[in-house]
């Protein structure tokens, strides 16, 4: 399998060479795929998904996951195998480091640095382009707490669906979901008590939707041996371009975050997605290009 990958990405790193008296003409992105969902871009130095919105709300494992493997968790799906993107990356000249490790020490993933662009055209059909981590936010759909050790008296607790909670165990304002400045405003006015005041005002901050910083890189995923023999590439069960760590990520992000189903750190930054079913090019750009390519 690993041979198949190069020879793949040898094939494409060829693809855009031209004979010298042949006139220079910009060359279009060479698909890798017989689906045509993967072009490589060798001048551009990128590489390009063709994907699909299928999620927009709900909580996230991955950006992009190959099609019929994890739709439920993931924004983009993508017709094709997670192998060729690998071997696209390999013929832009990139190394793959590692996915994270689950030892008795937790190693967070390795590898090249990539950028990443969301690329659509809407209902009016105007076109977009935008960084790839303004799809994603931190949790919004939870509870977010604060320290209190007395709620003042004239606090409404516990009075409706949106509206303040007390933990007296632990001595915890709480309130659920993304606070508005306007509900931030009438809650203040229910008190002058200075530690119910910051309580509040921590908990409007930490609640407010928060973008995704975290970088991609590229880990490289790994292969298995079935038990026909026959060696296969991990991430083609789902973890092509992940926002959970895995051990078998082709792309995943520089920092930890959980791939506990009651851990999970993001969603979908709805309001920035277009409707389900809307056609997304996916850039892949290294961040920086490596030595031969400078040369």
């Amino acid at each position: 399998m690993l041979k198949c990958l190069l020879s793949l990405a040898l094939i494409a790193s060829l693809s855009g060479v031209c004979l010298a008296d042949e006139p220079v003409k910009p060359a279009a992105p060479v698909p890798l795929n017989p689906e045509q969902t993967v072009l490589l871009d060798k001048p551009g130095n990128r590489l390009l998904l063709k994907t699909t919105v299928c999620l927009r709300e709900g909580l996230l494992e991955m950006l992009v996951c190959p099609k019929q493997t994890k739709e439920h968790e993931s924004i983009l799906s993508f017709n094709g195998k997670a192998q060729v993107v690998h071997a696209g990356l390999l013929a832009l000249g990139l190394k793959p480091g590692h996915p994270a490790r689950f030892g008795e020490k937790f190693e967070l993933p390795e590898g090249p640095e990539l950028q990443l662009f969301v690329n659509w055209t809407d209902a009016e059909n105007q076109p977009h382009r935008r960084s790839a981590q303004e799809w994603i936010r931190h949790v919004t759909h939870r509870y977010f707490d604060a320290q209190l050790d007395t709620v003042p008296s004239g606090v409404p607790i516990d009075q409706g669906e949106q509206t303040l909670r007390y933990d007296a165990n632990s001595k915890e304002l709480l309130w659920y979901g993304p606070m508005t400045a306007k509900q931030r405003d009438i809650l203040l006015s229910h008190s002058n008590d200075e530690a119910y005041q910051i309580a509040v005002k921590k908990l409007y901050s930490n609640s407010q939707p928060k973008e995704l910083k975290a970088d991609w890189i590229f880990a490289g995923s790994g292969f298995s041996t079935l038990e026909s023999g026959e060696s296969w590439y991990q991430a083609e069960a789902g973890s092509l371009i992940c926002v959970a760590n895995f051990g078998d990520a082709t792309i995943d992000i520089s920092v930890q975050s959980s791939a506990s189903g009651n851990d999970l750190l993001f969603e979908p930054y709805t309001e920035r997605i277009p409707p389900a079913g809307t056609p997304v090019t996916l850039e892949l750009i290294p961040v920086s290009k490596p030595e031969s390519a400078r040369n």
